[in-house]
């Protein structure tokens, strides 16, 4: 069967939404991680250590269901590369912890964050080299501390992590596309992102850490954030969709009451995100705010970016409160409560649904789907009255929009003018390393006799190599 027409369908009505407008009807696009092993018959280890059982069971959900949109695997934390690493930091089902839970992510205790509190005017000085000479030996079971002889395992664990990580994002394409041809499902979003402030409260100083540092050295927080600011903005833009269809997603942690005030959001968090937000945007590109935990007191925050630059995907706040104070600039997504979801009647489950379609999707601009992803508790019952009541009231009716068309969001006229007003990254200070590589060419290029012919040549393929390394760095810090 050929599914080309039913992709290009859902693709028109996703980017519609997307883009703020009234797609044929409202698009459903839920995040089921562990949901689909349970699903599917499999077991949490299963998902998380095999990433192609993780590829069967996405795709056996976005056939059976029918969806417009999903994440080709939202498990996503392969655990066999995390093993290969040696990544301390999570828990393996069957190793860690039971062969039926999901993975689940260590915090270590204060005194042994992975980065130390006397340690920002190195991690300022060169991020990069900070990772790779401080953090990874900390967050390794089996990389050699800086000064110390390497071992086997340590040049084992570089070896198969890097061949490792290529295998696994290069089966990510091939993915897409059999979504794509097997039920006509489009990939829901590309490339990754974090703010510079949850990286240091997630993988770096850890929760406590960053908290205690926020009174004894916020400026030296501050100065952190800074410099974290080009290199996760390069990752973001590297990592995005070429066309700008579908957005950047953006996983937001702590920033947000009571995990820090909104004195703490206002000095720090925000002034570190809304310039790389914007530079997306300047450079075609929307981001998912997946905004877990509870964000209302930042909505007029949130609304000083560009209109339709951004999709807000409601976790714990109110989605009708969200509809009013944010609707008018930018679509929303999910909303349902998880716990409905896993632990309600499927009535509730369904008047919901519908009050949702009713008093948020009316006008278009929303696309369905729960408050956070979806893991093994999910009822299979409750997901498909989720799906089944959106497909049966989630029409709109005929002439009351025009055929959708996979426009990008950034290239609608409106947008595209203010997108070449935006200051975003520029006019900032240019890091001593430039993002996306960790030796500079210029270094290299002393260590070598004169080069004779094409020059350019010869440091175009050095930068690019570099960049494989700096790539495997920061998806260590930032998908793994």
């Amino acid at each position: 069967m050929n599914h080309e027409p039913l992709y290009q369908q859902r693709l028109a009505r996703y980017v519609t939404a997307m883009r703020n407008e009234k797609p044929d009807r409202i698009p459903i696009r839920p995040f089921v991680a562990e949901f689909t092993a349970r699903y599917a018959g499999y077991t949490c280890q299963e998902v998380a250590h095999d990433y192609t059982r993780a590829f069967d069971a996405a795709a056996k959900c976005a056939r059976d269901f029918d969806w417009d949109a999903v994440v080709p695997n939202m498990v996503y934390v392969w655990t066999g590369l995390a093993q290969a690493v040696g990544l301390r930091y999570y828990g393996i089902p069957g190793i860690h912890i039971p062969a039926t839970t999901g993975f689940n992510y260590i915090e270590p205790e204060e005194d042994q964050a992975w980065m130390r509190e006397d340690e920002y005017d190195a991690l300022i000085a060169d991020p990069t080299g900070f990772l790779y000479n401080v953090w990874l030996p900390r967050v390794s079971t089996e990389v050699s501390k800086l000064g110390e002889p390497a071992t086997y395992r340590n040049n084992l664990s570089f070896v198969k992590g890097g061949m490792a990580m290529l295998q696994y994002f290069y089966a990510f394409g091939p993915q897409v596309a059999r979504l794509r041809s097997e039920s006509g499902t489009v990939s829901a979003i590309a490339g990754i992102f974090k703010a510079p402030f949850d990286i240091l409260a997630d993988k770096l100083r850890g929760y406590i850490g960053l908290t205690m540092d926020m009174v004894t050295q916020p400026g030296k927080v501050l100065a952190a954030c800074e410099a974290l600011m080009p290199h996760l903005c390069q990752v973001g833009l590297t990592t995005a969709d070429p066309a700008g269809q579908v957005p950047i997603g953006f996983w937001m942690h702590r920033g947000c009451v009571p995990l820090v005030s909104p004195r703490t959001f206002d000095s720090h968090y925000w002034p570190t995100l809304k310039p790389i937000i914007e530079e997306f945007w300047k450079h075609g590109h929307q981001t998912l705010f997946y905004a877990e935990g509870k964000w209302q007191h930042h909505f007029e925050s949130f609304r000083e970016l560009p209109e339709r630059s951004l999709v807000f995907h409601c976790d714990q706040d109110d989605i009708f409160e969200v509809h009013r104070r944010l609707h008018d600039k930018f679509a929303l997504s999910g909303g349902v409560p998880n716990s409905l979801l896993s632990f309600g009647k499927p009535d509730k489950v369904r008047a919901f649904c519908e009050r949702v379609i009713r008093e948020v999707a009316a006008e278009g601009g929303y696309i369905m789907d729960a408050g956070a992803i979806m893991q093994d508790d999910t009822s299979v019952a409750n997901l498909r009255v989720l799906t089944d009541v959106t497909r049966e009231l989630g029409g709109y009716s005929a002439g009351s929009y025009q055929v959708p068309t996979p426009l990008p969001p950034c290239d609608v006229p409106a947008s595209v003018a203010t997108r070449a007003q935006l200051t975003g990254m520029a006019g900032r200070t240019a890091p001593g390393i430039a993002p996306g590589i960790c030796r500079p060419w210029d270094e290299k290029a002393q260590e070598y006799p004169e080069i004779t012919g094409d020059k350019e040549l010869i440091r175009k393929v050095w930068n690019d190599l570099e960049g494989l390394a700096n790539t495997y760095i920061w998806q260590l810090l930032l998908s793994f």
